[in-house]
């Protein structure tokens, strides 16, 4: 039998290497490649065709057992998976250390638990008596959590199966875990992948709505290899400033349900809170009309939600290099914004220092928001506030032509409901609402409607 070869596999791509380098030759990332030592290679063929049990086939219109999704407790929880829990189902939730990942799981856990569904925790990373202080903080003790501090697949898959299947399995965190079928230590690429199998196959065998809990690296992607993502159904982050009290639960990926639904929380001293009212958040403070600042009404999934963009311009002596500075946005496409505001509308931004921020910790990667952002930049250079209760969106083109935007009808609606009055974006938007609302077609007519406004 042939000694297996080492192969080391990039944690950023997935990539395949037969030799450690400090950088993945393909995505030119550094230090993501890790061991991974694959199964035993024979060298004669073997004939799979025979020997294995048949599979059983059956019509895609056959009727079946209608799945209900479980309720989780948490309406914004809810909106972000699609509608709650569906049986069988395979989540990933990643997000920076210390967002607040566990104590969300452990709130809906204790919700879905109270429910008389069976609920189990297992964590990898704290003991079992650290949970419980968590949990006595939250005002959850008395919730019929079963838990239990493991790192072995083997002993929690034993255990499991030697009880009625629970309605929610939690994992926390996958890296932690480890299974003594496989070589290398926890947190290894062959570990996760394995341990994630195991756990998988339960979760669809036993109808059981698994939550795997991972780390992410230091540009927030989920760590581990990419294979992880495309084996569980949803992948889930968990994003948010520290230094802010919101947090926002993205769903990345969804097979159940629509992609980029959002669901927004305030993390206070008794856990996260639900905001049901996303957009007054975000908006929050805006009593006096400055120059420099913007309302976009911004999608995420099926859900608007209103964001403030500020701009700051600040005029340098001459000789001096002006700063870009971005933070919630793109910073190439504030590069291309200014270019196309000093090439097709005579501004002149190349003596100034540009700054820009999305207010409340919002990140935004909606084309649509570059009309709200050049009208921003525009008020801010000409010192004019805008309109208080306005609203902008359109994508911008270089060659200076706003274009139209998916679901603007939905957007002018968030907007009237939350007591604006008028809009401004791209030409033949369908108005069902009680907004004011123009149409332009280039950006200069935006410039001159924020110059001309008082």
């Amino acid at each position: 039998m042939a000694k297996p070869k080492k192969r080391y596999i990039c944690q950023a791509c997935g990539s395949v290497s037969h030799r450690w380098q400090g950088q993945c030759p393909d995505c030119a990332e550094w230090n993501t490649l890790r061991e991974d030592v694959p199964a035993t290679v024979f060298s004669q063929k073997h004939d799979l065709s025979s020997g294995g049990r048949a599979v059983e086939f059956v019509q895609l219109d056959a009727p079946g057992e209608k799945l209900e999704r479980r309720k989780t407790g948490l309406a914004e929880f809810d909106r972000a998976l699609g509608g709650g829990l569906v049986p069988g189902s395979a989540i990933l939730m990643g997000g920076d250390p210390g967002i607040g990942k566990s104590t969300l799981l452990l709130q809906a856990a204790a919700r879905i638990a109270k429910d008389n569904c069976s609920t189990v925790y297992v964590s990898g990373e704290e003991a079992a008596g650290q949970v419980r202080m968590r949990a006595s903080r939250l005002g959850l003790a008395d919730a019929p959590i079963k838990l239990a501090a493991a790192t072995s697949v083997r002993d929690i898959l034993t255990t499991l199966n030697s009880m009625e299947p629970p309605t929610l399995l939690v994992i926390d965190s996958i890296q932690t875990m480890h299974s003594d079928t496989i070589e290398g230590a926890p947190g290894t690429v062959s570990q996760v992948r394995g341990c994630a199998f195991e756990l998988i196959r339960y979760a669809k065998e036993n109808g059981v709505a698994l939550v795997l809990v991972g780390h992410v690296t230091k540009d927030g992607t989920i760590a581990g290899p990419r294979v992880l993502e495309h084996m569980v159904d949803v992948v889930m982050s968990f994003e948010g400033e520290r230094s802010h009290q919101y947090r926002i639960l993205r769903a990345l990926k969804n097979r159940f349900g629509a992609v980029d639904e959002i669901g927004v929380f305030a993390m206070e001293g008794k856990g996260l809170q639900e905001v049901s009212n996303p957009s007054m958040l975000f908006l929050s403070g805006r009593e006096t009309p400055l120059a420099g600042s913007a309302v976009f009404p911004a999608l995420e999934g099926t859900r608007p939600v209103l964001i403030e963009v500020q701009a700051l311009i600040v005029r340098l002596q001459s000789g001096a290099t002006p700063r870009r500075a971005v933070v919630g946005w793109d910073n190439g496409r504030l590069a291309m914004l200014l270019a196309v505001l000093e090439s097709r509308c005579g501004l002149n931004f190349s003596s100034a220092e540009v700054y820009l921020n999305v207010a409340g910790g919002y990140r935004l990667s909606d084309p649509a928001a570059d009309l709200a952002v050049a009208a921003a930049l525009v008020s801010a250079l000409a010192d004019k506030p805008l309109p208080t209760h306005s609203i902008w969106f359109g994508e911008v083109s270089l060659a200076g032509e706003i274009r139209p935007v998916a679901h603007a009808g939905l957007r002018l609606k968030e907007a009237a409901k939350l007591g604006f009055t008028s809009g401004c974006g791209p030409q033949d938007v369908a108005n069902s609402s009680q907004l004011k609302y123009r149409g332009i077609r280039q950006l200069a007519n935006l410039v001159d409607q924020v110059m001309a406004s008082a």
